[in-house]
């Protein structure tokens, strides 16, 4: 039987996350549906929305209560861990003050709706004055939450438990390492035609193929749906209602499909949480690494693997029989995995993508320390485009205008995207050993026994435990790079016959 005082900050608790969802629907309807006109009052709503949640979430009677559980020894493994995840959020909240929260959260609406106006009119200078109020909100930011070494370390942390400048760049230098010789044996391999991904694909063949997709993957649509928006993102009110996105060219196949993989992958962890549980750690996705594993898990080992186009290529070229009719089914698995530096970070491949993400904290991380300025950003970012990817970029919205997550104010996030597909082939590669026929499954279109491994491994722990011990329960260890560049090694070896 839970403690009165256990009973009493669930209460809290729920009614907490309620208006947090609340504020999450307001910023779905921003990103799909929203008149223009409107931008203005919302931009106030959710200001005023965030600071009531941040009054209600940082009150005193809850601190309270928290001491009290903090310090008893009557509570299961679950409720201790529940307690103590509240109290480490707690205890970072409170140094905001509610001004703040409303003042970053306005910006970051204000931000958004002008980053949505300047990123297809390529008009950069139009953005400046808002990204240089936000980057100033998030420096101050830095200082409110302290830090030992860094000020950068203090947002990093809030999206994956324990990152760091110093940490983010040991795995990235790691990376490197055996990333970059493996491109250069690419770079002088054979060249794949990939033409045929940019003939005429119907937009609303795309979307029904794509719906096809989900289904079997286990994405509940009477628990979710899919719309488009600039920029794909996935957003969850409840496990039993989540909301993903996609986009969509006529004349580039990679844009939805993948998207809606990839999002898809997000939205199964997120419907795979224990409703039970709702408003507590126990009840919440553990890390952005361990929810960025999954999607790319589903976009990358299964949405881009021979397996799965042993079952669907059949469906896909009946479809699209106009644009596939010479096409085979190892050419489309070669053309759908060719690696070639790019500029669009959502449709890079599975190695160069690590050097998007690579040239983002760089630029972060000298932002918050105060070395480059916000409109040092264009030159910066074309300078490590050419020199990390070898390209250059043509203009601002396929440069420094491309990601919504300035915008959105999520500094300290993209590093996350890189440790995620390193947990991602981790897991994968453990859940074929778990699963000796899983692979003969995905060949047959059936997902099952794969999702099932997922939910009973990561999605049904929620924030019980962090991401490595997820990881060490699931695999045996720790993060280990070598099982991506294992995996990496083998898949791009047999595409490119190195």
């Amino acid at each position: 039987m839970l403690s009165p005082h256990y009973q009493s900050l669930r209460s809290k608790l729920s009614k907490v996350t309620d208006l947090r969802n609340i504020l999450s629907l307001m910023q779905w309807d921003e990103e799909t549906y929203m008149p223009e006109k409107s931008a203005g009052f919302r931009a106030q709503q959710l200001a005023t929305l965030s600071g009531i949640i941040h009054e209600l979430f940082t009150e005193n009677e809850l601190g309270n209560i928290l001491d009290e559980l903090f310090h008893s020894e009557n509570l299961s493994f679950k409720e201790s861990v529940n307690v103590k995840k509240v109290k480490k959020e707690y205890d970072r909240e409170k140094k905001y003050p509610t001004e703040f929260v409303m003042e970053m959260t306005r910006t970051i609406s204000e931000c958004n709706r002008q980053w949505s106006i300047s990123k297809p009119k390529n008009d950069f200078n139009s953005f400046v004055p808002l990204l240089k109020k936000l980057v100033e909100l998030k420096k101050k930011e830095c200082q409110l939450l302290g830090f030992k070494e860094h000020p950068y370390d203090s947002l990093l942390d809030q999206y994956e438990d324990g990152n760091t400048v110093k940490k983010v760049t040991s795995i990235f230098d790691a990376l490197k390492e055996k990333l970059v010789p493996l491109i250069l044996k690419i770079n002088s391999a054979k060249t794949i035609d990939t033409s045929p991904l940019n003939r005429i694909y119907p937009k609303q063949n795309q979307w029904d193929f794509s719906i096809k997709v989900l289904t079997a993957m286990g994405y509940d649509f009477k628990a979710g749906r899919q719309d488009y928006s600039m920029h794909p993102f996935t957003t969850s009110f409840s496990p039993l209602d989540v909301r993903i996105t996609t986009r969509v060219k006529e004349d580039n196949f990679k844009e939805l499909l993948w998207s809606s993989i990839h999002e898809g992958g997000h939205a199964l962890y997120d419907q795979g949480l224990n409703p039970d549980e709702y408003g507590i750690p126990s009840g919440e996705y553990c890390s952005l690494a361990i929810h960025e594993s999954q999607s790319r898990l589903w976009e990358n080992n299964v949405g881009k693997g021979k397996l799965f186009w042993k079952f669907y290529f059949p469906q896909l070229k009946e479809i699209f029989s106009e644009q596939l009719y010479d096409v085979t089914i190892e050419q489309w698995h070669c053309m759908i995995n060719t690696v070639k530096s790019s500029l669009i970070r959502t449709n890079a491949d599975e190695l160069t993508y690590h050097f998007h993400i690579i040239i983002r904290f760089e630029l972060e991380r000298d932002l918050m320390a105060g070395i480059i300025n916000v409109e040092d950003l264009p030159s910066l970012w074309n300078e490590k485009y050419k020199s990390y990817l070898g390209i250059d970029v043509p203009d601002f919205t396929h440069g420094v205008l491309q990601d919504v997550h300035w915008a959105h104010g999520l500094f300290g996030y993209f590093p996350t995207y890189t440790q995620g597909s390193l947990y991602a082939a981790q897991f994968y590669e453990y859940a074929t050993r778990k699963n000796p026929s899983l692979e003969n499954d995905i060949s047959n279109g059936n997902f099952k026994g794969l999702l099932s491994i997922l939910r009973d491994n990561i999605h049904s722990k929620g924030k019980t435990y962090n991401a490595e011990e997820i990881c060490e329960q699931f695999t045996g260890e720790g993060l280990n790079p070598e099982y991506f560049i294992n995996y990496a090694t083998k898949k791009f070896g047999l595409i490119y016959n190195l």
